[in-house]
């Protein structure tokens, strides 16, 4: 197997085990058992480990001494502070996007837009998540910009786990929309329109959070 293959299959192992932990399959608090990771994603032993070893990095899996692996709890009281702060690097990677995808990156960034939108619509939870993890991993790869994915990624992954863990009090065609109006700024090169599209959906997700919140 090449370097570039066994690349991909990490990456593979990594957007599974993302997927269920901001599904709430990986409970927060939930110990790690990685022989049964590895059963579940049917990837194999190096890269599930793989993507356990990013997922510690970036926090969304906890390393405690002599107890092993468990799942990161969710932050309910600090939630509105991490949406300020992923305001910050949202505004950065938009604007970023718009000047630096490529014409591919543009129109898959519709695409992924549009099958939320569509997915909205047809109250599907599993399309509308996963067109959404598509989106953002298309955002980052054309804003070119490696520090700000790095810092932003647990980030997204937290906000999509709040977000499941109380979708009853969201409104996905909402967030579609806001979606929607960032790939077509992005897509159309318009970094302003991009920014403002950006804070627009920081708006939708703080509104969100407080509602639960309060």
């Amino acid at each position: 197997m090449s370097s570039e293959t066994k690349r991909r299959v990490a990456d593979q192992a990594y957007d599974l085990l993302e997927s269920m932990i901001a599904t709430l399959q990986l409970k927060p608090g939930a110990p790690i058992v990685e022989s049964e990771l590895i059963e579940r994603i049917g990837l194999g032993r190096t890269p599930t480990r793989e993507a356990l070893m990013r997922l510690v990095s970036n926090g969304l899996i906890v390393q405690l001494p002599r107890r092993g692996l468990r799942v990161g709890d969710l932050m309910l009281a600090e939630h509105l502070d991490l949406i300020e702060a992923r305001r910050v690097l949202e505004r950065l990677i938009a604007c970023t996007s718009a000047r630096r995808a490529t014409p591919d990156q543009r129109d898959a960034l519709l695409q992924q837009a549009q099958a939320m939108v569509l997915a909205s619509e047809r109250d599907d939870l599993s399309g509308y998540m996963e067109a959404d993890q598509a989106l953002d991993r298309i955002n980052h790869a054309a804003c070119r910009s490696p520090f700000a994915v790095a810092a932003i990624v647990p980030m997204v992954i937290q906000c999509r786990r709040f977000w499941y863990a109380y979708r009853h009090q969201g409104d996905t065609r909402q967030g579609a929309q806001c979606h929607l109006a960032l790939a077509q700024a992005i897509a159309a090169g318009d970094g302003e329109r991009a920014a403002a599209a950006s804070d627009a959906l920081m708006d939708y997700l703080r509104k969100f959070a407080q509602a639960v919140i309060e």
